[in-house]
């Protein structure tokens, strides 16, 4: 029969202590592009300065954000599909009024 330590004794030894370095790129490829350098400015969540794709926001921008962050996925898709009709109906406008210049000569070259 087993001593009271002899489970311990091999508990210990399962043990490893090596260091992995993860630094290595080609032992431990990045699996995400871009994930670790996002962590990185995450691991300070509190910071004097805004991120820097948010500098450029205009408080507009940031509220049209909040809003279409709190919608549901039913109404974001019903949101995409009324921008994609905009989209639509401004390429329609855009071919008219394409035609009517060409008709009306307005985008003919000047002769030298």
């Amino acid at each position: 029969m087993a001593s009271p330590n002899g489970g311990d004794d091999f508990e210990t030894s399962l043990l490893s202590f090596e260091k992995l370095d993860r630094a290595s790129p080609d032992l431990w490829p990045e699996q995400l592009p871009g994930v670790a350098e996002f962590a990185a400015s995450c691991k300070n969540p509190i910071t004097s300065s805004p991120p820097k794709w948010m500098a450029e926001l205009e408080s507009e921008d940031i509220e049209m954000l909040k809003e279409l962050g709190s919608l549901t996925t039913a109404n974001l898709m019903e949101k995409v599909k009324g921008l994609q009709n905009l989209a639509y109906q401004l390429g329609l406008e855009e071919s008219r009024e394409m035609t009517r210049g060409k008709f009306l000569n307005i985008l003919e070259r000047p002769k030298k």
